[in-house]
């Protein structure tokens, strides 16, 4: 029971510090022990090492660590994708050969399908372009999404790429590019997620969680089979394992012997468990792998998923959680769009080359309602001010619930938008105030 114990203690505890140091800093965990663990191990753990190390070398350790440390986070290299591909066909290579002999034909061709989609989706989901901004396809990333005059303003350029910056697009510091709807840089597919290849990562998360779910449940299964094969009255659920009247007794695995017999002790069980792990190594440390590792597989896709629901992305929810404390300061104002004035819109759109405004501005079926601001000393912005569109009088915005979000068009249209390159929305014969939609309001909570 020690090695069991030590396996599963260590799989949880890598598990947790990845999801804590990848996901930590988001705005839904704020205010939680995520985020609080999150500061522990990356600003207060490393501000002590400093410390230590000043008093000790004078600080040349730590400049060693944090220039291996930077060159893992902010340069472009395949070394997690290696780790990943490492991890992912030891395990296959273990387990697999083990558990073939007791696997039917339908479990068979389960094992082969969910061995390899991983390695599809992770080739398409790392050598597909991710959506990169360049001169060629500024026009056609123009094209994608209006600005919400939110996040995203028109005539906002890249002082890296030295281009206009298209609607939700976003510099890579990493990749050194820009990219259209960028959520976030992956390390583990040594990319960046964007508007091109956000699918294909999806499919990725969504066929490993199905591969470590399937493998380890049946790797348990298989495991657990053997075990009662030694011990009849053993059961992989201990309500349901008894003490029975002898190991090697035939009425031992009948439904007799198992009510005349007490239930067995959680510590007896585990020492059956153990039994099996020990001669079937190999099975047994990979399928506890899976089962451990399934829920941060499923952990990422959810919030992958909760951003679609949301009509956001990663970067996305990072700008807005810097608006929600805006909010609380009182610094956010806001006023109603006019879809008449929008000489910034039209100079942006002519110097990427567009010169078919409509099919600049169809495709998308919303456009911006209200038009946001921040304040610095806490006053509404003056309302003949011509470098500020919009039309009437300022409004005071104190919660995000009560700001559209113009990227949100329900949960179907959202995945559309993600899994069909550039999907036109069907805006056929409406005119032009119902073309544009209606936004939804954002949720409460993002």
């Amino acid at each position: 029971m020690g090695v069991l114990a030590k396996i599963a203690g260590i799989v949880l505890a890598i598990s947790l510090m990845t999801f804590i140091i990848f996901f930590g800093r988001l705005p839904i965990f704020r205010r939680t022990p995520i985020a609080w663990l999150y500061s522990f191990f990356v600003v207060r753990v490393p501000s002590a090492v400093l410390a230590v190390d000043k008093r000790l070398t004078g600080g040349r350790c730590s400049t060693s660590l944090r220039r291996f440390g930077s060159f893992m986070m902010n340069d472009k290299h395949p070394t997690v994708v290696i780790f990943f591909l490492v991890l992912l066909v030891g395990s296959e290579y273990m387990a697999v050969p083990s558990a073939w002999p007791f696997l039917s034909g339908m479990q068979r061709f389960s094992v082969v399908t969910l061995c390899t989609l991983p390695y599809v989706f992770l080739y398409l989901a790392t050598y597909s372009d991710p959506g990169t901004v360049s001169t060629g396809s500024l026009k056609y990333h123009m094209s994608l999404y209006p600005y919400d005059y939110a996040l995203f303003h028109p005539g906002a350029r890249c002082y890296t790429c030295r281009m206009l910056k298209p609607p939700r697009s976003k510099h890579c510091p990493i990749c050194k590019r820009c990219i259209g709807r960028l959520d976030h840089h992956c390390i583990f597919i040594n990319n960046c997620v964007g508007v091109g290849n956000h699918h294909w990562f999806l499919l990725l998360l969504l066929s490993t969680a199905l591969l470590t779910t399937y493998g380890g449940l049946t790797g348990i299964q298989i495991l657990g089979g053997r075990v009662v094969e030694r011990y009849p009255t053993w059961s992989l659920l201990p309500w349901r394992a008894y003490e029975g009247v002898g190991s090697n007794s035939t009425l031992a695995g009948t439904l007799l012997a198992a009510a005349a017999s007490r239930r067995m002790k959680f510590d007896t069980w585990l020492m059956y468990l153990s039994w099996g792990m020990k001669n079937f190594v190999h099975l047994g440390s990979v399928s506890l792998l899976g089962i451990l590792i399934s829920p941060l597989v499923w952990g990422l896709l959810a919030f992958n998923l909760w951003n679609i629901w949301t009509g956001q992305t990663t970067n996305e929810s990072l700008k807005w959680s810097d608006w929600k404390y805006d909010m609380d300061d009182g610094l956010v104002y806001r006023r109603r769009m006019s879809h008449e004035r929008r000489p910034a819109v039209m100079a942006a759109i002519s110097e990427a080359g567009v010169t078919d405004i409509l099919a600049c501005s169809t495709r998308w079926p919303a456009e911006a309602e209200y038009v946001l601001v921040r304040s610095e000393d806490g006053n509404p912005p003056a309302r003949d001010r011509q470098d500020l569109p919009g039309v009437g009088e300022w409004e005071r915005v104190w919660k995000l619930r009560d700001v559209e979000n113009l990227y949100d068009l329900g949960f179907l249209n959202n995945l559309r938008d993600i899994f069909i390159p550039n999907y036109q929305f069907n805006t056929t014969g409406l005119p032009p105030a119902e073309r544009r939609g209606r936004p939804r309001r954002r949720v409460l909570g993002k």
